[in-house]
């Protein structure tokens, strides 16, 4: 069933667990996705990343997701990740998304706060739900030592308050990618951001931690955690000597990354906690 992002992560104040947040880019892969959400009994997020939204078929891809959250057993929601211009969050709204990502991180803190806002108010006119973020989610080789990059408690308060958010992405030490270093991650930050905000709140970076990061993270407050990374290493990893094997390509390969994206999932879903809600 299609759901937006409130209804997802609604299911976390019923018992602490975070909903997953997959990003993907074909059919067998949100497929895949679903599978592992409707074998476990949870609710999913099945996303698109905002730099690929103008180098694929946007509305075509769009349209698969809206249908397979629609005939899945599951809540599902269809999300756009990392939006940083109104142009494509309109886009996906017309497109049927029922979540949006606005990541104006980059921008001055009112003035991320000012364009936040006006996204929140476009979006909740219609339903749909939306994501901000402060403070910066680097790469791999992210600079763990500079205070500036973390999300500052007291900026969080005041964001939530003034965005009306339903969801805020915060900086604790995590990086998107591949970890080049051990992740160092703030707790003590992400607990006091806890206390201070009435939001459900987002790690990104997640390919990498582990298990007990995660729960970690769980327990201090996060409801929301992406993963895309991880998925792909997977399927890079196991599609080569797979392709060896068979004659018939076309049919067989989408299948078996159908197949790893299930296994995978289901893998981080676990350690999450998120089974057996629905």
């Amino acid at each position: 069933m299609l759901v937006n992002l409130n209804e997802v992560l609604s299911y976390t104040k019923v018992k602490k667990f975070g909903v997953g947040m997959f990003n993907g880019l074909s059919a067998d892969f949100y497929e895949g996705l679903i599978d592992a959400a409707e074998q476990l009994r949870c609710p999913i997020i099945i996303g698109v990343a905002d730099r690929f939204v103008d180098r694929i078929d946007f509305e075509m891809i769009a349209e698969v997701m809206i249908f397979l959250a629609k005939r899945a057993s599951v809540p599902v929601c269809v999300h756009l990740d990392h939006a940083k211009s109104l142009k494509n969050i309109i886009r996906a709204i017309k497109a049927g998304f029922t979540s949006v990502m606005f990541d104006g991180s980059s921008l001055p803190f009112e003035e991320n706060i000012k364009k936040t806002r006006e996204i929140v108010e476009i979006a909740h006119s219609v339903g749909v739900s939306v994501e901000g973020e402060l403070g910066v989610v680097g790469r791999g080789d992210w600079d763990f030592k500079n205070p500036e990059f973390y999300t500052k408690p007291e900026e969080a308060e005041i964001f939530a308050a003034q965005t009306n958010v339903d969801a805020l992405a915060v900086a604790i030490g995590t990086v998107h990618g591949v970890y080049k270093g051990e992740p160092r991650l703030d707790f003590e930050r992400l607990s006091e951001i806890r206390k201070r905000v009435d939001c459900y709140l987002v790690l990104h970076g997640g390919s990498g931690l582990s298990d007990d990061d995660f729960k970690k993270c769980i327990e201090y407050g996060i409801n929301k955690i992406n993963i895309f990374t991880d998925l792909t290493i997977a399927i890079n990893n196991q599609l080569p000597e797979f392709i060896k094997q068979i004659e018939d390509l076309t049919p067989a390969i989408f299948e078996r990354i159908r197949e790893i994206v299930k296994f995978e999932t289901i893998k981080k879903l676990k350690i999450f906690g998120s089974y057996d809600i629905i």
